[in-house]
C-alpha cells in the first residue's frame, strides 16, 4: 500500500508570487516536505481591514452600554435623593461597566447576531458588578451605595439586554437585505459544499454570504453550480482564491481532503490576515450548547452531548407550563367566554372542537380548539383535496369554504388555539414544543420524524414562528426535530417572544 501525500493549500502557479497571505510566525515542522511551495515570510501578512459595518455596529453596542449604565445611575439618584447627578464618579462607573462587558466577551464579534451567549455574557457581567458593589458597600459604606446595588446595577443590566436585543433586530433586518454580512468561501467536496451553502442561506441571521467555492475537481462540481455558487479554485489553490475573492472568512466542509494536515496548513497561511477559518464538523441540527471540545495530546475531539429528555429541567418545564397555563386561563377567562359565545351565536354546533392527537411517547389525547369551521368539516376534506395548498401530508387552503366568519378571524390571530391551555394544564401538552401530531400523519412518519414523539407537543413552536402553514412538510419536520434535539429554557423564551410577533403579523395563518 502506498502512502498518499496530503493535499495542502498552495498557489496553483508556483512561479506566481503569492502576495499578502503568508504563514504568521510558524513554519511547517518539516520544511523539506513543502519545498515545492513558496517560502512564506512569517511577518509580512497584509491584514484585511475590519469591515465598516462591524466597526459601526460595535460602536453602537458600546454607546448603548454606556447609555444603559447612565440610565441605571440616573434612576438610582432619583430614588435615593430625587436628583440626577452625573459627576466624575458616575462617568467612571459607566466606563467600568463597559470595560466589564468587554472583559466578559460581550463585545466579541463572534457572538453578534446569533445564539444566546451574548446575553449570557451580559448577565455574567451584571453578576460580577453586583457582587463587587455589595462587597464594596459592606467594606467601605458610603451614601448611595444601596442605590447602586439595588437600583443602578439591575437597571443597567436590563437596559443593556434591551439595547442588545434592539441592535440584534437591526442587524438581522440588514442581513435579510444582504447587508452587514461577511464574504465567505467554502472549501470541500462538491456535495458537502452544496449542502453547507443551503444551510448557510437558511440562516440569514448568521451573516455568512457565500461568494465562491473551492472543490477537488472544479469541472465536476455540478451540485455547487446548481446552487448558483461560482467555483473559483481547487483545494490546493484555496489561498489564492480566497485572496482574489476578497473573502472575510473560509468555511471548511467536513471531508477527508480537508482534514488534518490540509486544515493546519490552511490556517497557517491565513494567519495574520484577519480572515477567519471556520470548520463545519458535519454535525446537522446540533446546537452549540450540546458541543464540547475534548482536548487530547494530538487532536481536539468534539463531544456531542445527549439531548435533555428527562431530569430536573424537564420537570421544571412541566411545572412552569402548568403554572403559566393556569394563570392565563384564570386571567383570560372573560376573553375565552366571549369567544365561545361568539362561536355559538354565529354558527350551528359546539364552541369547542375536539380532535384526537398523538402526544409524548405515542399517547393519544383530545386536543381542544375553538371551533372555526362548520360542523362536519372533516368529512369534506376528500372533496377539497384537489385544492390543497398545504404540503404533501397536511391539508391547507387559504380560502377554505369550511371556515366560518368568526373562525376566519380566530385563525388570523391564532385565538382558536387558546383552549389548548387546558391541555397544558392537564399535562398533555406544553406551551412550547413540536406541532401536535395527527394520527394519520404519524402513520406516515419516518425514523427521523418519530423523534418528535419524545417530548410533549406544544401550543407554539419553531414551526409556528418560522412560517407555519407556508412551510413545506420537510421544513416543518426539520424545525420540530431541531427543537427536540436542542431544547433549552432560553430557546423556549425566544420562541414565546417570537410567537407574539408572529401572531400580531399573522405570519402563515390560514
Amino acid at each position: 500500500m502506498t502512502a498518499t501525500t496530503p493535499v495542502v493549500p498552495q498557489p496553483e502557479d508556483a512561479e506566481r508570487p503569492v502576495r499578502a497571505l503568508p504563514l504568521h510566525g510558524v513554519l511547517p515542522p518539516d520544511p523539506g516536505a513543502f519545498l515545492d511551495r513558496p517560502v512564506y515570510d512569517p511577518f509580512s501578512a497584509r491584514r484585511r481591514r475590519t469591515p465598516e459595518w462591524l466597526v459601526s455596529y460595535t460602536v453602537a453596542l458600546v454607546l448603548g452600554d454606556l447609555l444603559a449604565a447612565g440610565a441605571g445611575l440616573a434612576l438610582a439618584g432619583l430614588t435615593s435623593s430625587g436628583v440626577v447627578a452625573l459627576s466624575a464618579r458616575e462617568l467612571l462607573l459607566a466606563l467600568a461597566w463597559v470595560a466589564l462587558l468587554a472583559a466578559t466577551g460581550a463585545h466579541a464579534e463572534r457572538r453578534f447576531g446569533t445564539g444566546s451567549d451574548e446575553y449570557r455574557r451580559v448577565l455574567v457581567a451584571g453578576l460580577v458588578a453586583t457582587s463587587a458593589l455589595a462587597a464594596a458597600g459592606a467594606l467601605f459604606p458610603w451614601d448611595g451605595s444601596d442605590g447602586l446595588l439595588l437600583v443602578a446595577a439591575p437597571t443597567a443590566v436590563a437596559c443593556t439586554l434591551a439595547g442588545r436585543l434592539l441592535n440584534r433586530r437591526r442587524l438581522h433586518a440588514a442581513r435579510r437585505r444582504g447587508l452587514m454580512t461577511k464574504r465567505v468561501v467554502v472549501l470541500g467536496r462538491d456535495v458537502a459544499v452544496a449542502d453547507l451553502v443551503r444551510r448557510l442561506r437558511r440562516d440569514a441571521a448568521a451573516g455568512l454570504r457565500v461568494v465562491g467555492a473551492c472543490v477537488p475537481r472544479p469541472d465536476e462540481a455540478r451540485a455547487v453550480r446548481a446552487e448558483g455558487i461560482p467555483v473559483i479554485g481547487t483545494l490546493s489553490g484555496a489561498v489564492r482564491a480566497v485572496d482574489d475573492a476578497r473573502a472575510d472568512a473560509v468555511v471548511v466542509a467536513s471531508a477527508s481532503e480537508t482534514a488534518g494536515e490540509y486544515l493546519r496548513q490552511l490556517a497557517w497561511r491565513l494567519e495574520g490576515t484577519n480572515i477567519e477559518v471556520l470548520v463545519g464538523p458535519g454535525l446537522i441540527e446540533v446546537s452549540s450548547d450540546r458541543l464540547q471540545v475534548r482536548p487530547t495530546s494530538t487532536v481536539p475531539l468534539i463531544q456531542v452531548q445527549e439531548p435533555d429528555f428527562r431530569g430536573w429541567r424537564r420537570l421544571a418545564k412541566s411545572l412552569l407550563d402548568r403554572a403559566v397555563a393556569g394563570v392565563l386561563l384564570l386571567v383570560g377567562s372573560p376573553v375565552l367566554l366571549g369567544i365561545a359565545l361568539a362561536v355559538r351565536a354565529t354558527s350551528r354546533g359546539p364552541a369547542l372542537y375536539r380532535h384526537r392527537r398523538i402526544g409524548k411517547r405515542g399517547r393519544e389525547f383530545d386536543l381542544l380548539k375553538f371551533r372555526s369551521m362548520v360542523v362536519g368539516a372533516d368529512s369534506r376534506i376528500a372533496a377539497l383535496m384537489t385544492l390543497n395548498e398545504g404540503n404533501d401530508v397536511q391539508f391547507k387552503m387559504r380560502r377554505d369554504p369550511r371556515v366560518t366568519r368568526v373562525g376566519a378571524w380566530l385563525r388570523a390571530f391564532s385565538l382558536d388555539e387558546l383552549p389548548q391551555l387546558v391541555n397544558v394544564l392537564k399535562g398533555d401538552m406544553s406551551l412550547v414544543g413540536p406541532r401536535p401530531h395527527v394520527i394519520r400523519e404519524v402513520e406516515q412518519y419516518g425514523a427521523d420524524m418519530h423523534r418528535r414523539l419524545l417530548v410533549k407537543p406544544g401550543i407554539t413552536g419553531l414551526w409556528q414562528v418560522s412560517g407555519r402553514s407556508d412551510l413545506s412538510w420537510d421544513e416543518s419536520v426539520e424545525l420540530d426535530v431541531r427543537y427536540v434535539e436542542n431544547w433549552s429554557f432560553g430557546l423556549d423564551l425566544a420562541i414565546l417572544w417570537r410567537t407574539v410577533r408572529a401572531v400580531l403579523r399573522r405570519d402563515g395563518a390560514y
